[in-house]
């Protein structure tokens, strides 16, 4: 097949659409205020993201690439040929690349990414790139149940794939849960690959959510740039400002949009009052030891094949098998 007509087989199980608005009034009604993190990833959202992984003070990307690169040979060895991975919030399917290069003649990929045009461009750049492997896209939301059964059975393994640090943005309880439902698509055979932060010197982290640019300060003030757009909200953006910081307590990055000053915001007619001071909590960041990791694994179903880190202890990567 010429790299040219290749394409990615496409099945579509997006979900019922949520409302933006919903979420936004009833996030800034509450107690405490809080918008969930899915929102920040808009169209000028993600390619602030993309940004934000190339910059200096921003790790996990380069990092976690240096060890899968360092690594994919052994990991396709363990997985043995013929494998079928499967990758859970794809993106632009970069990494996983890495991995198809590496292994032992790779039966199948499967993205599964909920933004449509996006898993269409990234799964027939791998379509394309990989001529000899079957590329499967599955517009889905991979923290919902989703249906495989219409997916080719893999020749060899299943490796599920879930790569940057990801698993850090959901709260231990959520992840657990996560790593079960992935432990129910790998089947008993299967395995898990995982990239995962790890705890480390504070200000490390701190620099990476407070780079020098201010790249990830406009990343999460644009989400108030798109209520604006989007629901007719009259944020005055200068008067509010990007607040991440490393709870040691709670082992996380906790980050918020910060009022500078007490001011009257409106969205769609709703109108909110703020505090100098007061804030609004759009995400978490949590980060582990390799030990918590892995039990944090176990109480999903998972035991511990194989980690790699890098040498200066920043990320890591667990290769988990159902126990």
């Amino acid at each position: 097949m010429s790299s040219k007509t290749a394409r990615a087989e496409f099945h579509d199980q997006t979900p019922k659409a949520e409302s933006f608005r919903d979420c936004v009034i009833e996030g800034l009604s509450g107690r405490e205020k809080s918008i969930p993190c899915r929102f920040l990833y808009d169209e000028r959202g993600s390619e602030l993201f993309e940004a934000i992984c190339e910059l200096p003070e921003y790790y996990p990307t380069r990092t976690e690439m240096g060890i899968l690169e360092a690594n994919a040979g052994e990991i396709g060895t363990l997985m043995g040929p013929h494998c079928q991975l499967v990758e859970f919030g794809s993106g632009s399917s970069r990494k996983v690349r890495i991995l198809l290069n590496a292994f032992d003649r790779p039966s199948s990929y499967v993205a599964i990414e909920i933004s449509r045009e996006a898993l269409k461009e990234a799964s027939d750049a791998v379509a394309g790139l990989f001529p000899d492997i079957s590329v499967v896209a599955v517009c889905a939301d991979y923290m919902a149940p989703m249906d495989l059964s219409k997916i080719p059975e893999a020749e060899g393994r299943r490796l599920g794939f879930f790569p940057g640090s990801t698993i850090g943005n959901l709260e231990p309880a959520e992840a657990i849960n996560f790593l079960a439902g992935c432990r129910r698509v790998v089947g008993s055979k299967g395995a898990m690959l995982v990239g995962v932060d790890l705890k480390k010197d504070p200000q490390v982290l701190h620099d990476a959510y407070n780079d020098a640019q201010g790249v990830t300060a406009e990343f999460s003030l644009n989400l108030l740039a798109r209520i604006n757009r989007e629901l007719k909200g009259d944020f005055d953006i200068a008067r509010f400002a990007h607040d991440a910081s490393y709870s040691e307590e709670r082992g996380r990055i906790e980050i918020f949009i910060r009022s500078e000053a007490d001011q009257i915001v409106t969205v769609d007619g709703e109108s909110f009052r703020f505090k100098a001071g007061e804030r609004i909590h759009t995400e978490d960041s949590c980060k582990y030891t390799v030990t918590e990791f892995q039990q944090l694994a176990a109480r999903a179903g998972f035991t511990a094949m194989r980690c790699w880190t890098d040498p200066a202890k920043l990320f890591s990567v667990h290769l988990l098998r159902p126990t």
